[in-house]
């Protein structure tokens, strides 16, 4: 046997090695459609589009649409010609960059490249202290986004709830955006509900930034937009929004939400069908409104449980259907987005576990670019939780691990150093390739429990719930990152009506 100060000396010199920063994985190995399947949704859709059209298209819409060769019929449906979709397809802009306050958070829309965050608008928050349910405030969406800012593996910040206490829904959008860019560098989603709180929002960028022209060269705040009312219906003021954030050159998200048995058929093919086809809708008006748009495909249908009528969104149904999706923006070359995640469980326990991992892994292998609601959710979207953000962490880093390709080359192979190890110490932990890539190939969890039994049982026997409660206390009583300087602070707090108080904004 290895002495035993040799080997802790190894340990040392093991533990010693430097963490790297790791790459987005390029997946999209996991297809459930074939080539013909996907044709045959396609198909399905540009049909859809240009036989029965969708309803309740405001003024402008129907202006844009057929301006460009569209078509608005006797009962009021606007017909979408293959023509024109097929321009909008060839015309959309692919491989652009949603970035970070800092180029280390830049996400790389391009080549299913994943990258997963957070998201959910839940009205709720399950509490810190009593792990209660209550009402989300402007106070936990800003903690929501200092948590976030230390989560390596959570990569965007997408507005999470909602904040209850705002009064109007102008102080509503103001406010989230203020909250979320104050508290992370990391790219920022956030919701409007009107053109107008767009160009608040707008505002608020350019200032940031120091100019539009700045703003628009690296976009640090994109807009989540759900355009449609499934099945087949325009929201009037949700297009006002998509087409003015297109025109200010925000990013746009152009999200729909079928859900399958429904408000989009029970068949999973019929569901891509409808689902894909109202995206391509939205898209196309994104492109209409600015040809140079940076428009994101946000196809997200979800499983209805079909004996309560609610979201089934942990289901395995769920995850077939979200991978389907995002396999349908790789058949047209779309950056795209999507969400998986979203665990039934009111906590974060062993059923958030095996449903959030499910339909996220699912998602990740089929190439989403990203992937909204992947931490932090419960219930079905109704509930974010901080202790859950920490594990969730965790499980992506195992994802995110597991989606990473496999390097085969004769290096790799290592048959030298095979041959060499076996003639001499007998094992490979001292080698200098294993200290080498101890931090590059391997992710190790920072709360997951991995102590022998012996070692756990005298540590307390704690759990991964415990462990991430400690982190997320820990971090949010300290963590106040100064991401809006002082002078633009002022200016924006007296051009808009900032809620939150500049003394939650430090440490106590």
């Amino acid at each position: 046997m290895e002495p035993k100060s040799s080997r802790q000396r190894r340990r040392a010199r093991v533990e010693a090695a430097p963490a790297e920063r790791r790459a987005a994985p390029v997946t999209g190995k996991m297809k459930p459609l074939s080539a013909d399947d996907m044709a045959l949704i396609n198909a399905a859709s540009l049909e859809l589009l240009e036989e029965t059209g969708l309803s309740n298209a405001p003024e402008p819409v129907q202006q844009a649409v057929v301006a460009c060769g569209g078509q608005l019929t006797n009962n009021g449906r606007l017909l979408f010609p293959r023509h024109l979709v097929e321009a909008a397809l060839e015309g959309l802009r692919r491989d652009f960059t949603l970035c970070g306050r800092n180029s280390d958070h830049d996400i790389e829309m391009t080549a299913a490249k994943v990258h997963t965050g957070s998201g959910g608008a839940s009205p709720m928050v399950v509490d810190l202290t009593t792990r209660e349910y209550r009402p989300a405030t402007l106070a936990d969406l800003y903690a929501a986004a200092r948590l976030v800012d230390t989560l390596d593996n959570i990569h965007f910040f997408s507005r999470s709830m909602i904040a209850r206490d705002m009064s109007t829904t102008r102080e509503l959008d103001i406010n989230t955006a203020y909250a979320a860019l104050a508290g992370t560098c990391k790219h920022v989603m956030t919701s409007a509900s009107e053109s107008e709180h767009v160009r608040d929002i707008a505002e608020m960028c350019f200032l940031l930034a120091g100019s539009q022209k700045v703003f628009q060269a690296r976009p640090f705040l994109s807009l989540n937009i759900n355009h449609v009312v499934p099945p087949l219906q325009f929201d009037a003021q949700a297009c006002d929004v998509l087409m003015t954030g297109a025109r200010l050159g925000l990013p746009v998200m152009v999200n729909t939400f079928g859900q399958m048995g429904a408000s989009s058929p029970v068949t999973i093919a019929g569901c891509l069908a409808q689902t894909n086809a109202e995206t391509l809708a939205g898209m196309v008006l994104a492109w209409i409104a600015n040809p140079d748009v940076m428009a994101i495909y946000g196809a997200r249908p979800m499983v209805t449980d079909l004996r309560s009528g609610g979201m089934a969104g942990g289901s395995g149904e769920q995850a077939i259907l979200t991978a389907a999706a995002s396999q349908m923006a790789q058949f047209y070359n779309l950056s795209n987005s999507t969400i998986a995640g979203a665990t039934d469980s009111k906590i974060a326990d062993a059923q958030a576990g095996y449903e959030k991992a499910l339909s996220v892994t699912m998602a990740v292998q089929a190439g989403a670019n990203l992937v909204t609601q992947a931490a932090g959710t419960q219930a079905g979207l109704m509930a974010t939780s901080f202790e859950a953000y920490v594990i969730d962490n965790d499980m992506l880093g195992a994802i995110l691990s597991a989606a990473s390709p496999i390097e085969v080359t004769t290096k790799t192979l290592a048959v030298d150093v095979i041959a060499q190890t076996v003639q001499g110490e007998g094992h490979f932990l001292g080698h200098p390739d294993t200290y080498a890539r101890m931090k590059s190939d391997f992710v190790y969890p920072a709360h997951a429990d991995r102590q022998p039994p012996d070692t756990w049982l005298a540590n307390g026997a704690p759990t991964i719930n415990s462990a991430a409660r400690l982190t997320a206390e820990t971090t949010l009583a300290t963590h106040f990152p100064s991401y809006i300087p002082a002078a633009i602070d002022q200016e924006l707090r007296a051009r808009f009506d900032i809620r939150l108080p500049e003394e939650r904004m430090r440490r106590p």
